[in-house]
């Protein structure tokens, strides 16, 4: 069976992809820092029949990382990494002029530094794997500039770079740098709590991310509205 470690995946986006990867048969190793949360969403994931590790932490630790690639070499392989854990820096986000500087560290740590970190741990293990691949949830704020999403926005728009030069020095991976869209998630409501228009659900967009794995396009950054359409 694959393997994919997924980060932040107590909710939102991050156990909707959880879920259907168990669904098609995929073993587990999921990240989130509350783990009561997390191991419910472990069940929900291991109802499946697949195996499903549940590892509570930090990202930002590098222990933690090295425990969740060791739990995937103990599932014997590790073929998807999924850097899904997010910070905003701020809640609920604010103009630039009022970023406080360690929001902005916060965000860099946990969606860049961090993402980088797990990425170093895992490439061994996504090397030796004959399909290796990396997504990295990124969001339109890294090209789009929201007034508020300046500290996020930034974050991910240096993921993306990570992303795209990480596809370029490993040519036998691949590294996928994709924007969920609009979500009603837990992420969005504390980033802009005043904002109560409906939004499609995280399980939305989970067919785009599979069409990446089932079709295996070049490295790149893609949307996810993009890779629905061509579901359809």
């Amino acid at each position: 069976m694959p393997v994919a470690v997924i980060t932040g995946a107590s909710k939102g986006l991050g156990r909707a992809l959880a879920e259907e990867l168990a669904r098609r048969g995929w073993d587990l190793v999921l990240d989130a820092r509350t783990a009561r949360v997390l191991e419910e969403t472990a069940r929900a994931a291991g109802a499946h029949g697949t195996r499903v590790v549940a590892l509570a932490g930090d990202v930002t630790d590098a222990t933690h990382r090295a425990e969740l690639v060791a739990a995937a070499a103990g599932l014997g392989s590790l073929d998807l990494l999924v850097s899904n854990a997010s910070a905003l820096g701020a809640e609920p986000l604010v103009r630039l002029d009022a970023l406080p500087p360690a929001g902005l560290r916060a965000a860099l740590e946990t969606n860049v530094v961090a993402a980088l970190g797990l990425v170093q741990e895992a490439l061994p293990l996504l090397r030796a794997s004959a399909a290796g691949a990396v997504i990295a949830v990124s969001s339109d704020a890294a090209a789009e500039a929201y007034e508020t999403w300046g500290g996020y926005g930034a974050s991910k728009a240096a993921l993306d770079h990570l992303a795209a030069v990480l596809a370029v020095e490993e040519p036998g991976l691949r590294v996928w740098s994709v924007d969920p869209g609009d979500m009603g998630t837990d992420l969005y409501a504390a980033a802009v709590p005043d904002d109560t228009d409906p939004r499609p659900a995280p399980e939305a967009v989970v067919p785009g991310f599979l069409r990446l794995l089932e079709r295996r396009p070049a490295s790149g950054r893609y949307a996810a509205p993009a890779l629905l359409e061509a579901t359809a």
